[in-house]
């Protein structure tokens, strides 16, 4: 039996209307309703980026093709024409919203309350051209009609071949006939020569910038007085047509590749994401995901739209969303049971809320007062010319590296659209600590999440690194022992494919064997050798053998060999730093006699350090941190470094009086003095010495003077300094992941001392337990330490007395039993973190010889 169409009355057997309904579908057709009457005004107001909006005063709805708006279902009762237009589209302002309230408050039935709500919030057409701003000029829209057969319909008339069904199916694989020589069919079903794949004409002007076109403070005016209300009123409804609205617009965005480009979804989230609600149950449970997962499919462009937006918020809003989106994530991580099958950037709602939480992250930057690009460090190091007559000259200095110019600031594309690097902000809106969500910083395979990382192409899975905001130091130095030790794997195994088909001989290792009381020489002379040689040798795993030793390196050794350098290294006698009482850090010595290759040594050993898991005792300033990740030392870096000298120049600054000359009488000059105590002065500009500071050019002279402080008076140091660094570290992720502080911290370790997390985290072997007399005695006594002694206990266990990011629960001290009572000191196995302790009578005892153990013992044996 044969039914009609609705629209045209043509009548069409089940095969043929199922035929045409995938054509549509193929084409994209917009959905329809009852058509307007002739005299019903097609009127609305266009919006510069092109989507459709409907006018129209008072609260009475208006009709409006969506076009691509992403569906939404119908509350209009009757029956639905797919030959007409669209359906109606309801929006709301502050003047309807009120006009709405009044009449409700006054009848006290919000019958019309809610239908209005129901109507707007669950059309994503209606969402998007309401609460507009003002200033939007009108314009009568002609829509192109969706045809359903007929007259105008060239296979309307006719039956359909099986190969035009197939063509429809998306069955391109069948056997085609003759009929492919037919002309193609109509431009809505895609066959329309000179138009892509995506829909859009080659000749068409690119589509134009994303903007939010949204009144926000009208919104949010409107917003104040309907949750105003007894919230019971709409609450169910209004969360209904949301979650149907943010599924549709979801759907859409998966589904249509190109609607971002027709349809203003910024203007959708802009007003969604304003409800002040979203944090309450209903909201926060069944609305906020599904709105990341389709925020989270907007192409970057509008996601930079929505961060900018955000931007502008107060600092308690926006902490308030992320506050909500953490919540989500936090709940979908403890809920997820999730293994090692089962990873956390596998769930789409929790790499959605990630992505979200990025926005926040740049709106929080975007918000914040940042440095300029003048910021950013520049400066290359001069070529050196290798001369046979110059046999002290620095080997290292001729090393293939990025310099500076070159080096890459933004490493996330959202960055690089705004322009913008976490190292530009000091203080952010929001501080980076509260971006870090521990929940899933301790369910995440970080093993797992750096293999999808490394997946090619870049980008292919969602991995969290490429989020580092969302990750703590401690996890961000896993990430990063597994990059070098992939690495090492690699070097290793390129090592022994060469030795196989006997290319080179070189060990496998990058061994350096050095004397304790040579050790800087033999150091810098092994070292310069590899560098010459090879400089990816400095990417093998370090094995250190100290002169007349027999302790074996499996990572003991390394820990003292580091230790060592570095306390000779910043030994004042040596001349390389000089040490600032007041901050008690070390600086490069402007004056040194030393070789730029004593500098470029200890940027390697820093790196080296890195490489291997090391954590070193150093005492640097802050702003070392931020120039090794590419900045310059401005201004505000004296205040950790120099804090007398900061607040003077502070109050130059602030004096505001018109006696300033006469008060400070202060050329454009700086003094310091060098290692013999002669006093050197050095000209801030040109002609410095005649040139006085005044209000007008005090900012510039404070300027002048922290950048030579910090930059060019010890310029030829650092660089060097810098160099060693990056021939360790420039392959690795570590600018990419980790801030200045971040930096500071994975080198130095943390500050805190907390041997209740060395004790929870201890492990027992050899018949000793937790609960051991022995073991008892020992934490006792441990607990009664001195810091001092503290420090010497953890040297003596582990090689180190630095704490490792994330505190001493990530230090995993094994306790063993050592044979029965003895008068036998304590010993320990530096490279395993193992405290060998025989059972001793007392507490007392057991006391007194460790004291002397952490306190007299030195160097390595075999046992």
């Amino acid at each position: 039996a044969k039914q009609s169409c609705g629209s045209t009355n043509v009548a069409l057997d089940a095969n043929e209307a199922a035929a045409k309904a995938l054509a549509l579908f193929k084409s994209r057709a917009p959905l329809c309703q009852s058509s307007p009457t002739s005299d019903e005004a097609m009127e609305v107001d266009v919006e510069p980026g092109g989507a459709s909006i409907g006018g129209g005063g008072g609260p009475s709805p208006s009709t409006s093709c969506i076009g691509g708006g992403g569906g939404g279902g119908s509350t209009e009762p009757g029956p639905s024409s797919c030959g007409q237009l669209g359906r109606k589209m309801y929006t709301l302002d502050a003047k309807k919203l009120d006009t709405i309230l009044e009449e409700c408050k006054k009848t006290g039935n919000y019958s019309n309350l809610k239908q209005t709500l129901w109507d707007v919030f669950s059309t994503p057409a209606s969402v998007a051209n309401s609460w507009l701003s003002e200033g939007i000029g009108k314009a009568v829209v002609t829509p192109t009609k969706v045809k359903c057969g007929g007259e105008g319909d060239k296979k309307g008339g006719r039956k359909l071949t099986k190969e035009e069904v197939r063509e429809m199916e998306g069955e391109t694989d069948k056997d085609v006939d003759s009929s492919q020589q037919e002309k193609p069919m109509d431009s809505e079903e895609g066959g329309e020569e000179g138009v892509d794949e995506g829909g859009t004409s080659s000749e068409d002007p690119p589509p134009p910038e994303p903007k939010c076109l949204v009144d926000l403070v009208s919104l949010r005016e409107s917003y104040d007085k309907l949750f105003a209300l007894d919230n019971s009123i709409f609450e169910s409804g209004l969360v209904n047509a949301l979650v149907m609205l943010c599924s549709n617009c979801e759907m859409d965005l998966k589904c249509k590749p190109n609607i971002a480009q027709e349809f203003n979804f910024v203007n959708i989230y802009s007003v969604v994401f304003e409800l002040p609600v979203l944090g309450s149950e209903a909201y926060l449970e069944n609305l906020v995901p599904v709105m990341c997962r389709g925020l989270a499919r907007l192409p970057l462009s509008h996601q930079v739209v929505l961060a900018r937006v955000w931007s502008e918020y107060p600092m308690a809003k926006l902490k308030s969303l992320l506050e909500n989106l953490q919540q989500i994530l936090s709940l979908k991580v403890y809920t997820g049971a999730f293994t090692r099958d089962r990873l956390l950037n596998q769930d789409e709602t929790i790499t959605s809320v990630t992505t979200v939480i990025r926005i926040v992250y740049y709106a929080s930057l975007l918000g914040s007062e940042r440095d300029g690009p003048e910021s950013w460090d520049t400066t290359d190091p001069e070529p050196v010319i290798s001369s046979p007559d110059q046999p002290d000259q620095d080997h290292f200095a001729n090393a293939d590296l990025v310099p500076n110019s070159l080096r890459e600031r933004y490493h996330d594309p959202m960055g690089r659209l705004v322009e913008i690097s976490p190292l530009d902000v000091r203080v952010p809106m929001i501080p980076l600590t509260e971006f870090y969500n521990e929940p899933l910083n301790e369910t995440i395979e970080m093993d797992q999440d750096f293999s999808s990382w490394k997946t090619k192409p870049a980008g292919s899975k969602f991995s969290f690194m490429t989020h580092p905001y969302i990750l703590n130091p401690a996890t961000k130095a896993q990430a990063l022992f597994y990059d070098n030790r992939i690495r090492m794997y690699s070097e290793r195994r390129l090592n022994l494919f060469q030795n196989m088909i006997g290319f080179s001989q070189s060990p496998p290792y990058l061994k350096l064997s050095v004397r304790r009381d040579h050790i800087i020489e033999d150091a810098l002379v092994e070292l310069e050798v590899v560098v010459m040689e090879n400089p990816q040798d400095l990417k093998k795993q370090l094995v250190v053998e100290f002169d007349s030793e027999q302790g074996i390196d499996e990572g003991g050794l390394s820990k003292e060999f580091f230790q060592l350098i570095v306390e000779e290294m910043f030994n004042p006698d040596y001349g390389m730093f000089i040490h600032d009482s007041e901050s008690h850090t070390f600086w490069f010595n402007p004056t040194s006699f030393e070789s730029d290759a004593q500098f470029t040594l200890i940027g390697i050993i820093l790196g080296l350090a890195i490489y291997n898991n090391v954590i070193l005792d150093l005492h640097l300033p802050s702003v070392i941190y931020r120039k090794l990740s590419g900045k310059r030392g401005l201004f505000h870096d004296l205040k950790d470094f120099k804090a007398t000298e900061y607040n003077s120049l502070l109050s130059m600054v602030n004096y505001k009086e018109d006696d300033f000359e006469d008060v400070f009488i202060q050329p454009f000059q700086i003094s310091y003095t060098d290692l013999f105590g002669s006093t050197i002065t050095k000209d801030l500009c040109e002609g410095g010495e005649n040139r006085m500071v005044t209000k007008d050019n005090v900012q510039e002279y404070v300027d002048r003077y922290a950048d030579f402080l910090l930059n060019k008076m010890v310029e030829k140091q650092f660089l060097a300094f810098q160099r060693g660094f990056d021939l360790v570290t420039s392959e690795s992720p570590l600018n990419m992941m980790f801030t200045p502080t971040e930096l500071e911290m994975l080198i130095c370790g943390e500050k805190e001392f907390d041997f209740n997390d060395l004790e929870n985290s201890t492990e027992y072997d050899g018949g000793y337990a937790k609960d051991s007399p022995v073991v008892r005695w020992f934490w006792d006594t441990v607990h009664a330490m001195s810091l001092e002694d503290k420090r010497k206990l953890l040297q003596f266990t582990t090689g180190s007395d630095r704490i490792p990011v994330g505190g001493l629960s990530r230090l995993k001290l094994i306790i063993t039993k050592n044979g029965p009572d003895s008068d036998r000191l304590p010993s320990a196995h530096t490279c395993f973190n193992v405290l060998l302790l025989p059972e001793y009578s007392d507490k007392h005892k057991l006391a007194n010889l460790l004291a002397k153990a952490i306190s007299e013992c030195k160097g390595f044996g075999m046992l």
